[in-house]
């Protein structure tokens, strides 16, 4: 008998054991803080979520076993274009392991003297909000297209600025012209 798994409420040792494996695919609004940072484009369907993640439990002499979550997610996040300003589809993929220890002060205490990212035990643990933490920390600092569909234009300023500018009098040389010499008595 296989038993299911929940990604919001994941025993995390048991699905090592079980060498289970969950996927799905959810919704960009289904991930708020995600979300946030999107811009969709009307008329276009809302971008989805697709994940994978894979229990493994590696057995250590004397011990019981190091427990391991392989996670794989992707998504396109629709984002403002921080060059033409035109939506930029933004791809974000993770690949990562996480080996589980016992609590957060135990990964605390091995997280300097390991290579591996750390995660504590946990009977509820929330893949879900794994997933998006993990895809939150691939999203550019300046979201932008590989090539903007439209020439973008990379001058301060114009010719009919340059011209304007050159053409305007300057107010104190109209001063100069004044007859400051008089007073009015």
């Amino acid at each position: 008998m296989s038993k299911e798994f929940s990604a919001a409420r994941l025993d995390v040792r048991a699905f090592a054991q079980a060498e289970g494996h969950l996927q799905g695919e959810a919704p960009l609004s289904a991930f708020g803080r995600l979300a946030q940072d999107a811009q969709p484009e009307a008329g276009q369907a809302e971008a989805l979520v697709h994940w994978q993640a894979d229990g493994e439990l590696v057995e250590q002499a004397g011990g019981t076993g190091d427990v391991w979550l392989h996670l794989h997610a992707d998504a396109v996040v629709p984002m403002t274009c921080q060059r033409c300003l035109a939506t930029a589809p933004i791809p974000l993929e993770v690949n990562r392991s996480f080996r589980f220890v016992a609590d957060e002060a135990a990964a605390e205490a091995e997280d300097d003297d390991s290579e591996e990212d750390l995660l504590a035990l946990s009977r509820e643990f929330d893949l879900l909000e794994l997933i998006e933490d993990e895809l939150l920390m691939e999203l550019p600092v300046v979201p932008s297209h590989e090539t903007c569909p439209e020439p973008v234009n990379m001058q301060s300023s114009d010719a009919d600025f340059v011209q304007a500018s050159e053409q305007k009098v300057n107010p104190f040389a109209v001063l100069r012209g004044l007859d400051v010499g008089k007073s009015a008595d």
